[in-house]
């Protein structure tokens, strides 16, 4: 797997914040596979902010791990808002952190289709101090797997300090 040059530097920033606002973070990986929580946990110190990591690749996963309800995922399917928005919610619930990220999408090469492409991916955030999550849906290039695996954890990093942590600041 080949990472962007600029996601340690995005991942140390983030523990950064994190460690100034004396809060704790959380993951929930789907279609990063663990990239998220392999970023920040490659920066000393994470362990000051960082609890710990879900990496929910299948259905099964994402509902005994986290809690997406299966009525979630048959009818608006494991890559969808809702199920972004249950994981973020979930890994929260199951962590002692103050924001989860969670992220699931089609990172390619097989598997999508004119209803969710190769490269939609959705990021949800959770926080302590707001009810239910914030989510974003994103369409990435289909520039390959890695490419897009790395977009998705470059936007995940960053909503998880915009909406982790910023938002209590607003």
């Amino acid at each position: 797997m080949m990472i962007d040059a600029d996601l340690p530097t995005l991942a140390e920033m983030t523990i950064e914040r994190f460690r100034a606002a004396g809060f704790r973070c959380s993951t929930v990986e789907s279609c990063t596979g663990g990239l998220i929580s392999a970023l920040i946990t490659s920066i000393a110190g994470a362990s000051d902010v960082f609890d710990r990591g879900f990496v929910t690749y299948s259905n099964d996963a994402k509902t005994e791990l986290v809690g997406v309800s299966r009525e979630t995922i048959d009818e608006f399917g494991a890559v969808s808002m809702q199920a972004a928005i249950e994981m973020a919610i979930g890994g929260l619930n199951h962590s002692q952190a103050n924001a989860c990220v969670a992220v699931t999408g089609i990172a390619g090469p097989g598997a999508g289709d004119e209803q969710k492409p190769i490269g939609l991916v959705f990021i949800a955030v959770a926080n302590d101090f707001e009810e239910g999550a914030f989510g974003e849906e994103f369409q990435f290039e289909e520039a390959g797997r890695d490419a897009i695996r790395n977009e998705a954890a470059k936007a995940a990093l960053e909503m998880l300090v915009a909406y982790g942590i910023d938002g209590l600041e607003n």
